[in-house]
């Protein structure tokens, strides 16, 4: 069933039919939530309204900023001073939350509402055992013993897929990773059997593959308990693969609200479809660039005329700039907030974005950086009796790369495959401990002095975080400048470089003397880029370079880094963790695995047809922006986690979670037992496989590999044009 949000709070709809019998378990009108701050107040919730189902997966969506996650914990009267609900209700099952008693809040937080936050590590005591926590998360709300409540941590723990759940329910949440941490909020959460859950931003920091076991599992739950789920995010994937209607916010108000496939086929507001414009997919052409919004959401500390978006939307006439557009709502209970005309096929496309295609960049075939054979190992563990560590852990282990002038090399893996460790032995962080690493046909393995110091000019960094990655008391024009005086250049120089590289990506001269807190995230990437272009690199590492931004913002880095590489030919190693956006900016693509190469070729092949099944796992776990695609393709969803490297599987390293692997078919006993070699199938195509091709990214799912199948061909595949 499907609620649409009301014109006013007074006159709720429903676009389902039959949807007038049922009643929404929650209903939200009219909320308002204020922060007063010292420099005056912040309207971070500013009348937002809707209804939500029993057993209906509502997305709340939008940019960081948005009030997203205020909306949440305003719903649960959770916002903390100096932020207050003004106005508005919040009726979960005929009560309004914020008329309630702290008393009362307590028995509905965690017994009717369970609540999922994005930061699972932050958000469990790491003072206490997982069991202690389960079991006072029971007790809180039922008065069962003990030993019932020990009982039903472990049936939790297993419910959300945790292995060997006795055991594990003795450790601490430090013992966990990211995912299996996440997995223990979700049990958490579930310890009362509510009937709602709000989940904020529950994948965020997670790889694809543990981001798809997780979303498995919300959907297994709503599935089968019924339970009713609130999911906020900003990835649209998400949203096509698990929810049923999409509310999308800006600036503190919802600015359209329909059912997920009108949303995705026909957006009635252009703030939804440049959201869309700039999400990459695994289907959307490399030389069509993202859509990138530019400015930054408005200042919420001061009154909006008009309409919110018209700033950042080039389409804006003169009436979005003076009139406030209201939520209205049509025959087929779709809302939106614009006064742009739309028809049936929704707001049209971005002129420019859609039609400027950018041209093919020639690769030259002169190599920059040749990594050859490269290994790179730390002795842990206890220490003898002698000083000696007792364990290896083999973070990179027999590497080989090539990327030539001109080039993107993206390096795609988990958490823990050993990505960022290859990046620091390149960059000469780090020695490796076999193995050779060529720039321009001389080793730079073991360099000191000035020759170090001309490599470290050639070679940059650009980090995942770019706040963390200046000095907050420093400003933009000191951080930048900082390279070019560690160089020699004067200080005049210096000033005169910093403002052609602001000039360089994007930005105002007038910023030089701004802090870095002034910026948004892609202002801050771009700050981050220009002051690794200061002295003048011809090859840029770029570790998670876009993992942390917005879509929007994402989109803006990306596009800049593919203009800045024709304009200056760079080559850059672009390391991440989702498919769709390294195959964007990538020529060639290799897939590592527990420290090893596993497969390499060109992007769009890999991308298309890959040939190990950890790419195809990969790629599989890519949520795409395509509730139809989502829906009619089965997926692949890997069990557990990566091995530790300490002590890696022996042969094939991917045969422990392998979905056509001796897990699934016993008969193929050879992946435990024969280690398979990096091999040419094609030309450019080199795969590590014994059964290289046989699992395509459209082919079966976990829980429907036969155990004991002959050949892998037989099992069911669906055509990736259906």
């Amino acid at each position: 069933m499907s609620a649409m949000i009301p014109e006013t709070p007074a006159a709720p709809m429903s676009s389902a039919a039959g949807a007038e019998a049922a009643q929404p378990i929650l209903r939200v009108r009219d909320l308002v939530t204020t922060f007063h701050t010292e420099s005056g107040p912040v309207n971070a919730v500013r009348g937002v309204s809707f209804d939500l189902m029993p057993g209906e997966t509502l997305a709340i969506v939008g940019e960081s900023g948005s009030g997203k996650s205020v909306t949440a914990l305003s719903i649960l009267n959770m916002v903390r001073r100096p932020g207050s609900v003004e106005s508005g209700s919040v009726e979960f099952e005929g009560r309004d939350l914020l008329t309630l008693g702290e008393k009362d809040l307590r028995v509905v937080r965690g017994g009717g509402i369970g609540m999922v936050f994005q930061d699972p590590v932050g958000s469990l005591n790491p003072l206490m055992r997982v069991r202690d926590q389960l079991t006072e998360a029971i007790r809180a709300h039922d008065p069962v013993s003990k030993a019932e409540a020990a009982r039903r941590s472990v049936e939790l723990m297993r419910e959300v897929g945790i292995p060997d759940p006795e055991a594990r329910l003795a450790d601490y949440p430090l013992a966990f990773s990211g995912g299996m941490s996440q997995r223990v909020m979700i049990a958490m959460a579930l310890a009362n059997r509510p009937k709602l859950i709000i989940a904020d931003e529950p994948t965020t920091a997670l790889d694809v593959t543990i981001q798809a076991q997780i979303l498995e599992l919300l959907a297994k739950l709503n599935r089968e308990n019924g339970t009713a789920v609130i999911l906020i995010t900003h990835n649209l994937g998400i949203v096509a693969r698990v929810c049923q209607r999409v509310a999308v916010m800006y600036a503190g108000r919802i600015v359209e609200h329909g059912a997920v496939d009108t949303i995705f086929t026909a957006p009635q507001h252009p703030y939804t479809r440049d959201l869309l414009g700039a999400t990459p997919s695994l289907d959307r052409p490399r030389s069509l660039p993202l859509v990138a919004i530019e400015g930054r959401p408005p200042s919420m500390r001061t009154p909006i005329v008009g309409c919110s978006y018209a700033p950042r939307d080039p389409r804006a006439f003169d009436r979005c700039w003076v009139d406030d557009p209201k939520l209205q709502t049509d025959a087929a209970g779709h809302s939106r907030a614009c006064w742009l005309h739309t028809g049936a096929d929704g707001v049209p496309p971005r002129e420019l974005e859609a039609t400027a295609e950018l041209a093919e960049k020639p690769v030259s075939t002169e190599a920059l950086l040749d990594v050859q054979d490269v290994r790179r190992e730390y002795s842990t563990g206890r220490r003898t009796l002698f000083g000696r560590r007792t364990q290896t852990l083999r973070a990179v282990d027999g590497v080989s790369l090539t990327v030539n002038v001109g080039e993107t090399i993206g390096l795609i893996g988990e958490s823990g495959c050993g990505k960022s460790t290859l990046g620091r032995l390149i960059l000469g962080i780090e020695p490796p401990t076999e193995g050779d690493i060529k720039y321009r046909d001389s080793s730079v393995v073991g360099l000191t002095g000035s020759r170090l110091r001309r490599y470290n000019r050639d070679v940059q960094l650009v980090f995942q975080n770019p706040m963390a990655s200046l000095n907050p008391r420093m400003t933009v024009g000191r951080a930048i400048g900082e390279p070019l005086r560690l160089a020699g250049e004067s200080r005049a120089a210096a000033r005169k470089r910093v403002l052609e590289l602001l000039d360089l990506v994007g930005m105002d001269a007038a910023v030089v003397d701004r802090f870095p807190h002034e910026f948004s995230g892609g202002q801050r990437q771009r700050i981050v880029i220009a002051r690794a272009l200061a002295v003048n690199p011809r090859l840029i590492v770029l570790d998670e370079a876009v993992a942390a931004l917005d879509v929007s913002l994402q989109a803006q880095v990306i596009n800049l880094l593919r203009e800045l590489q024709e304009r200056l030919k760079l080559s850059y190693l672009f390391i991440g963790h989702d498919l769709a956006t390294v195959r964007h900016v990538s020529d060639r693509v290799m897939v590592m695995y527990l420290g090893e190469i596993v497969e390499s070729g060109p992007a769009e092949a890999i991308a298309a047809e890959p040939l190990h099944p950890y790419t195809a796992s990969l790629i599989s776990s890519v949520p795409e922006p395509d509730p139809v695609r989502e829906r009619t393709h089965e997926r692949i969803v890997l069990s557990g986690e990566v091995p530790t490297p300490i002590n890696p599987p022996a042969a094939c390293r991917f045969h422990t979670r392998c979905p056509i692997g001796p897990m699934a078919n016993p008969e193929r006993s050879i992946c435990a037992t024969e280690k398979p070699p990096l091999i040419e199938l094609a030309p450019g195509r080199h795969v590590a496989c014994h059964f290289a091709g046989e699992l395509s990214h459209v082919g079966v799912r976990q829980a429907e590999v036969p155990v004991g199948l002959g050949p892998v061909r037989q099992t069911r595949r669906v055509d990736a044009a259906r």
